[in-house]
């Protein structure tokens, strides 16, 4: 596919808006391909994005905030422009469970996830045999209740000297430090074994199993520095019964997170997730 431009927007809701945008693009000769849009009334946010054609673009990208900070401005708007050709950098931090990291890697080699994986990063070298399958730089770094600050602080010098764009926690089953959260806000996605904000923390599957639901879940978020409380990007169910067992459970469970996790990924390496408090607006 040629490459395209995507401009994700958000600003207070006035009319206009729309017109504006879109004459922009056409009075430099760009295509709009694709406009979603979102006004969410009860904070009277305006959210939008816009994929076109810059092949006849009559100012270069690379000028683009110049032409287009006046009508930013105008608008009290928040904004970014992406190209669709750019291969983010994710660097994927995964413990024992591979269900997760064997779904990613397969899904980047065959194409659905256009990105490069300069690293994989782990508490435990169960994994590093994948690693080498699909020929992925693995390093261990090794975490135990005494040594947490200065596992982190290695972690941290492996992602800076590779240059990552964002992390990808594949049932990495560390809780990060609030310094470490901060530092790459909106830059890590963490998978989560139920339906948030239902069973939060630890044995997930163990707590519904206990409590009888109906109905066990996975969720793909961005972290922050409250547990499994960050910006949801993308969840699903799946129907149990009486008759499954703690260990059906959590087959089906696993099933579950490696594609919601995957999904999640993907709508992000797409620039199709706007974040507004602690909420998203996906724009599939």
């Amino acid at each position: 596919m040629k490459p395209s431009a995507i401009l994700l927007l958000s600003c207070p809701d006035r009319k206009g808006l729309v017109a504006a945008i879109s004459d922009f693009v056409f009075r430099h000769d760009g295509n709009i391909l694709h406009a979603d849009e979102h006004a969410d009334e009860g904070s009277n946010l305006f959210l939008m994005r816009v994929e076109f054609d810059p092949a006849n673009f009559d100012i270069p990208l690379a000028d683009f905030s110049k032409h287009f900070s006046p009508i930013a401005e105008k608008f009290e708007m928040q904004w970014r422009l992406a190209r669709s050709d750019y291969r983010p950098r994710m660097i994927i931090l995964v413990s024992k469970y591979d269900h997760c990291l064997v779904d990613l890697l397969y899904r980047h080699k065959s194409g659905e996830l256009v990105c490069d994986i300069p690293l994989i990063i782990s508490n435990h070298p169960d994994n590093q045999p994948i690693a080498e399958f699909y020929r992925v730089p693995f390093v261990v770094v090794p975490v135990t209740k005494d040594n947490k600050a200065e596992a982190e602080s290695r972690i941290l010098d492996l992602i800076t000297q590779n240059n990552f764009d964002f992390l990808v926690l594949a049932r990495y089953m560390q809780v990060l430090s609030n310094d470490f959260v901060q530092r790459f806000p909106q830059r890590i996605i963490n998978i989560h074994h139920s339906f948030l904000p239902a069973f939060v923390g630890a044995k997930p599957y163990h707590q519904a199993f206990t409590r009888g639901v109906k109905l066990i879940g996975a969720t793909s978020h961005y972290v922050t520095e409250v547990l499994d409380d960050g910006p949801i990007i993308e969840q699903d169910v799946i129907r149990i019964s009486h008759r499954d067992s703690l260990d059906d459970l959590l087959q089906k469970g696993r099933d579950l997170e490696k594609v919601v996790l995957s999904r999640g990924v993907r709508w992000h390496i797409e620039n199709r997730v706007l974040l507004y408090g602690n909420k998203t607006v996906v724009f599939n």
